[in-house]
């Protein structure tokens, strides 16, 4: 028997490398293309609207946005600002969603006859209409989008953006690009306020933690700290596994993440893969971090599968994993065990994972569930992973149970042998 496909939230007509999930609204903006290669392909940036019907989260196309012949590779979120990297630029969006009074207003215009019955008819969420040069067109016009500011962030030969991040506050904007610099930006005037070099390679991504420290993890092996410009220390994972050299794996991603019920700790998240393929796999692993101290917290092994990309859950509990092959993996974040696992959820390389962020709408989208992850890769799909929510006992409530079963069990023996106590 075959393996069961796992379901597609939503498919877009070219590949996706990046996603993002607005907190307030749950408005998914995932993007990608074809890149400028004359394949007929677009580039573009979608808007998709989460609906919860029933039980079943639901995603369906509001805007498509044409970023002509820049394929959208990484993507930040401040508000409504969108930073994408496109080649060796950043380029700055600012999307307007239409507040609900407005389109009731458009919704009275088009009101249904008396023959219709009051059904709602909703328009095609993936109706689009093509003008002379092909350009992809919106026909709800629930969001539009306006271009703001564009920089170059990248001056390698690859002439390519790798990540981009924004600080707690949204006054920063970090990039990190093939050419292994960094690049601190203010926002939102978008005046360059550091450039240094961080890495001999390619910076394969950046995280920044509340207070600014920037760390970056490069193709050179080395993950590193920084205060604005200042090397502030350099990580060894493998500190205490001397059977591991520095040479064999590499850092892959980094991430802050909250810690449950200590609003004063932070922790960092890494993952290490293999530096090359070997012909039996090597174990790629992921590493707990304090993110006050840099100390190495707890090292666990995560599969053979080559991890893509990762993700931390709002409030901490939860890591995300994509991996080469396809794959989607949950892990609890305290302990790295693994909870969830989709072999080949998509048919090739996961490109971003991002949880549904713990707010009032993305509880709402949730329902019943813990947490919500959704995934997308090479093969145009968005798909959706449920962690269902844990029923879990209280304490008080064992111990009176235990106590229970201790005087049944008193009782029992003193009923079979009268003289036992």
């Amino acid at each position: 028997m075959g393996r069961r496909k796992h379901p597609e939230l939503y498919r877009a007509p070219f590949p996706l490398y990046t996603l993002q999930i607005h907190p307030e609204n749950g408005l998914v903006i995932t993007a990608g293309g074809g890149g400028a290669a004359q394949t007929g392909i677009k580039n573009g940036v979608h808007f998709l609207r989460l609906e919860l019907i029933g039980r079943q989260l639901t995603a369906s196309l509001i805007h498509s946005h044409d970023t002509e012949t820049r394929a959208p590779m990484n993507m930040a979120l401040a508000g409504n600002v969108i930073a994408t990297g496109q080649d060796e630029y950043c380029q700055m969006f600012k999307f307007h969603l239409k507040k609900q009074e407005a389109k009731k207003a458009n919704s009275n215009q088009g009101k249904p006859g008396p023959n219709e019955k009051g059904i709602r008819k909703r328009k095609s969420s993936n109706s689009t209409v093509k003008n002379g040069g092909g350009d992809t067109k919106n026909e709800t016009a629930e969001v539009s989008v306006d271009k703001l500011q564009v920089v170059q962030t990248d001056f390698s030969q690859e002439l390519l953006q790798k990540s981009v991040c924004f600080n707690k506050d949204h006054s920063i904007l970090i990039t990190g690009g093939a050419d292994g610099f960094v690049r601190v930006w203010e926002f939102p005037s978008m005046k360059k306020a550091l450039d240094f070099k961080a890495h001999n390679g390619e910076i394969e991504d950046i995280a920044v933690d509340p207070d600014n420290k920037i760390v970056t993890v490069g193709h050179d092996f080395q993950c590193c700290v920084w205060k604005k410009d200042q090397l502030v220390t350099g990580l060894r994972w493998n500190e205490n596994l001397p059977a591991i050299s520095d040479r064999v794996y590499r850092y892959q991603a980094c991430r802050f993440g909250k810690v449950e019920d200590n609003k004063d700790a932070l922790r960092l998240y890494t993952v290490q893969i293999p530096y090359k393929r070997e012909r039996k796999p090597l174990s790629c692993y992921i590493t707990k971090w304090d993110g006050k101290n840099y100390l190495a917290l707890l090292t666990q092994p995560c599969g053979n599968e080559v991890i893509s990309c990762l993700s931390v859950s709002d409030s901490g509990t939860f890591l995300g994993l994509g991996t080469v092959t396809g794959s989607v993996t949950i892990y609890i974040s305290f302990s790295l065990q693994k909870v969830y696992y989709v072999k080949e959820a998509h048919g090739i390389v996961v490109t971003d994972v991002t949880f549904l962020p713990e707010t009032r709408r993305g509880r709402e989208l949730m329902g019943e569930n813990e947490a919500a992850l959704l995934s997308v890769a090479v093969d145009s799909c968005c798909k959706l992973h449920l962690i269902p929510r844990r029923y879990m006992f209280p304490v008080w409530l064992l111990l009176v149970l235990c106590a229970l079963m201790i005087f049944a069990a008193v009782l029992l023996l003193q009923h079979i042998f009268p003289g036992f106590l």
